[in-house]
């Protein structure tokens, strides 16, 4: 009897032991996508991959047309992937990846991901351009920042979360739109000289309004010069100069007459031409008109885009410094028109006073200054 239950006893050992040489397998990995892959991405949007019971061996995103890859990023040791890089509109995107579980079993899994196409596009350009700005120079304490979308914009106060103006030194500043197109930032005052300008619109997969999306972001960087100053006073007809506050010249000048008044308040210089041709057809007033014109102007400073510059005059020399006789323009000699355009450049200021005009209107490249501090700071993107 005893020899059997050792015999018993050594059976159930051995069973006992062959059943716990083998270690139960694990489970298989799964691969899954962390996003909801039936509705389209904006193009902003990650592309999330994650792997279940097991870590992520290699994932691959591209453009299912172009087979272009997308960069991305593993993280959480491996649990997860996503996409490092921005996606295009309207496009289609194959998802490949490849999981792996304790045991190393290996479980692959494809997926395709499209993205919104937008009903149209529109970009933000950035005013002035940059490449209009001698770099070795820099704008004037006048210039506001603009950005202008080549859409219009129904949705100006969610555009506006997206665009960022940065000042060192720090000034405060706010948007203001002059059109549906056109959007300006300034500060109360002028810019201090020396002051450092970044602007960005971060408007890519953004909606606009009406199903127009933002077609790329874009920045800018600008520095301000010294400060010129240009005040034109039609009671004295004397332009005087101010350079970082100090009178440097005066000289006589005419303004608009009494029948073309020139535009009073702050004007900015927008462009700079050492020739043009005017011609008084471009806004109606043609041959056969006894107010049509047509003239080539030298040394010119445009002030407004409805036609205000300030330019060499030698037919009003008389009148200049004794009566206004333009049709809007700061007319000056030959002399000082040439100091005008070698002096000034864009961004820099002209203020015109007491010229029986109207304020220059705030669309009007550029009436910003013209707008109060406490109505431009409110803003309108509501209105």
């Amino acid at each position: 009897m005893r020899v059997l239950a050792a015999i018993g006893v050594a059976v159930v050992a051995l069973f006992a032991a062959a059943c716990g040489a083998g270690a139960d397998p694990a489970p298989p990995a799964r691969v899954m996508l962390g996003i909801d892959g039936a509705e389209p991405l904006n193009p902003t949007d990650e592309i999330i991959v994650r792997a279940a019971e097991g870590s992520l061996d290699s994932v691959t995103v591209a453009n299912a047309e172009t087979g272009k890859k997308v960069d991305g990023v593993s993280e959480e040791g491996g649990a997860a992937w996503h996409t490092t890089e921005e996606l295009g509109y309207g496009s289609k995107y194959t998802v490949k990846a490849d999981a792996v579980n304790d045991d190393g079993d290996h479980a692959k899994k494809a997926f395709t991901v499209s993205t919104i196409a937008p009903d149209d596009t529109a970009y933000a350009n950035v005013v002035p351009a940059p490449e209009t700005v001698d770099s070795g120079v820099g704008i004037g304490v006048g210039q506001p920042m603009v950005f202008q979308f080549t859409k219009p914009v129904t949705d100006k106060a969610e555009v506006e979360k997206h665009l960022k103006v940065t000042t060192t030194p720090s000034q405060e500043g706010a948007w203001y739109w002059t059109d549906d197109q056109n959007v300006h930032y300034r500060a109360a005052e002028y810019w201090k000289p020396g002051t450092k300008i970044h602007v960005e619109a971060d408007v890519y997969g953004l909606d606009l309004g009406n199903g127009v999306y933002g077609a790329e972001n874009n920045s800018a960087d600008y520095t301000v010069h010294d400060e010129w100053i240009a005040k034109a006073d039609g009671n004295t007809e004397q332009l005087t100069v101010f350079h970082d506050g100090e009178q440097v010249r005066q000289m006589p000048m005419s303004l608009g007459s009494p029948e073309h008044p020139s535009h009073s308040g702050p004007h900015v210089v927008s462009e700079k031409a050492a020739k043009i041709i005017m011609d008084s057809c471009t806004y109606g007033v043609c041959q056969g008109d006894p107010e049509y014109y047509r003239e080539t102007v030298f040394n010119n400073l445009r002030i407004s885009n409805d036609g205000e510059f300030v330019h060499a005059a030698p037919w009003s020399t008389g009148q200049q410094g004794a009566s206004n006789v333009s049709h809007g323009c700061v007319n000056l000699s030959d002399e000082n028109a040439k100091w005008m355009l070698d002096h000034f450049g864009i961004g820099d200021v002209v203020e015109i006073t007491n010229s029986g005009g109207e304020p220059l209107p705030v669309w009007d490249t550029y009436g910003d200054w013209t707008v109060p501090w406490k109505v431009w700071k409110a803003g309108n993107a509501d209105s």
